[in-house]
């Protein structure tokens, strides 16, 4: 395995900017409000003559610095996290201030470090325009080796530090990851049990769960195995309506969500059951599809409802989401994990189906099947005549169509074409794009193969000539 490299320290001495520095990506949420991590973050380190992960925690607290004392549940969690990463650990990067000097609390944390028996590299960030002695001489005082004078937002540094902190490390052969790793996220209104469900999929405690809603503010990439198959499942922000966000960092957490949507091959929608379908529900699932990810939704929470209620929520989704029912429904409670294998089925075949190639022969027959069923209406005094069709994308799906006036087809009609593609070839989950160009048959060559003669009229007659070239 490649060599982990965790990112530790008080909170908001910028460790979510360097991880965004070591991995040259935007992938932790970085704000001038201290707490803002809470899960730990992994990532591939970019910066340095070898491949390694690096992880970005949340910032040592007085739980994990003096076990046992009262901090309440989310910071006991928080503390349980990075002491995780610390664990797993080949070497530590202590992150500090340059700008506020060596704390009190800077102090607990060496000793604390010092008891994990783990490299330790001390990176005093913040050091933009200072001069390097000056800015790094009080930090010799914590007793770990000689401090580093850098700067994550900038950049200053980093690489010299690197170089420090890996020639100590294993060197290992870079391993390329399958394109074809479905990546899973998971989404929902604050509240709904992302979190638990993510827990439960994985078996471990991986992400913080707590009754406080919008716990997870960032969005976490956790890698799984199951059933033999390598995913990457992602726990997701909590998505309220627009006029009810007013934090900056609920904006960005939202934000990062919606391109975790955007980056993933299927997206499981969970809806609390206890507090019903709402219009935000809604608002995600539709997001989803028009992004043309394949969706599953879990209703969540469903052992806490009696057999009236559970009637009322199957009549309000099928009410208020009607455009779902090519979509797999799970009834289930994340808590106990019942359920999982049935759900993972729907994962698979909804990535499968987004996946899945149309052959053009088929695709043809489905079309004139579908036109002779129901044929298009009316434009411009003209009938609209689809000709040919061919497979032209996955995932999603997408079917260009050919043929005379086609750009005129309605919406409902080309939903009615979508829906008769999706069903005649077992689609689940995705929706099936239409699109619809006027011109040239792109079959025209192989026509004029199979039929060289055509019929014309002279007089009363009809007679067979040759098809001019």
């Amino acid at each position: 395995m490649k060599p982990t490299v965790v990112l530790v320290g008080r909170p908001n001495v910028g460790k979510s900017t360097l991880f965004n520095r070591l991995t040259r990506s935007r992938s932790a949420l970085v704000s001038d409000q201290p707490g803002v991590t809470r899960d730990r973050q992994y990532g591939d380190g970019r910066i340095g003559d070898r491949p390694y992960y690096v992880v970005d925690t949340g910032g040592l607290v007085e739980s994990y610095l003096r076990p046992g004392t009262a901090g309440g549940k989310l910071l006991d969690q928080i503390a349980m996290q990075t002491a995780q990463a610390i664990g797993e650990a080949d070497s530590i990067v202590f992150v500090l201030d340059a700008r506020e000097g060596v704390t009190p609390a800077d102090r607990e944390i060496a000793d604390a470090l010092r008891r994990a028996g783990k490299p330790v590299w001390l990176a005093v960030n913040k050091a933009e325009g200072l001069d390097e002695n000056v800015a790094t001489a009080e930090f010799h005082a914590l007793g770990l080796g000689a401090p580093h004078a850098v700067s994550a937002a900038h950049g200053e540094g980093v690489s010299e530090f690197m170089d420090n902190v890996l020639a100590g490390l294993a060197r290992v052969p870079e391993v390329e990851v399958a394109q074809d790793v479905p990546r899973i996220a998971v989404i929902g209104r604050p509240n709904a049990g992302k979190s638990t469900l993510v827990n439960a999929i994985l078996g471990e405690a991986r992400v913080l769960v707590s009754d406080e809603a919008g716990t997870t503010r960032d969005s976490i990439a956790v890698p799984l195995e199951r059933g033999g198959r390598a995913y990457v499942l992602i726990d997701t922000a909590g998505v309220r309506r627009r006029h009810r966000v007013h934090e900056a960092i609920e904006k960005f957490s939202a934000i990062k969500t919606l391109d975790a949507v955007a980056g993933a091959n299927v997206v499981i929608l969970v809806i609390d059951a206890d507090a019903g379908v709402g219009e935000q529900d809604v608002t995600l699932a539709g997001y989803a599809l028009e992004k043309g990810r394949a969706l599953v939704v879990v209703v969540n929470k469903w052992d806490l409802l009696d057999a009236e209620q559970r009637e009322w929520v199957k009549r309000e989704l099928d009410r208020k989401c009607p455009f779902l029912s090519f979509v797999r429904v799970h009834y289930l409670s994340a808590l106990s994990g019942e359920g999982l294998d049935r759900l993972f089925s729907s994962v698979q075949l909804a990535f499968a189906s987004s996946n899945r190639t149309l052959p053009t022969a088929r695709l043809n027959r489905v079309l004139q099947l579908a036109v002779s069923a129901t044929p298009p209406p009316v434009a411009r005094g003209r009938r609209i005549r689809p000709k040919f069709a061919h497979q032209a994308g996955r995932h999603p799906p997408t079917v260009v169509i050919h043929g005379n006036l086609v750009s005129a087809l309605p919406k409902a009609y080309r939903r009615y074409l979508s829906n008769r593609i999706r069903e005649d070839f077992g689609l689940s989950g995705i929706p099936v794009r239409i699109e619809c160009r006027e011109g040239e048959n792109p079959f025209a060559a192989t026509e004029r193969r199979h039929k060289p003669m055509v019929k014309v009229r002279r007089g009363r007659k009809v007679v067979e000539k040759k098809r001019k070239k």
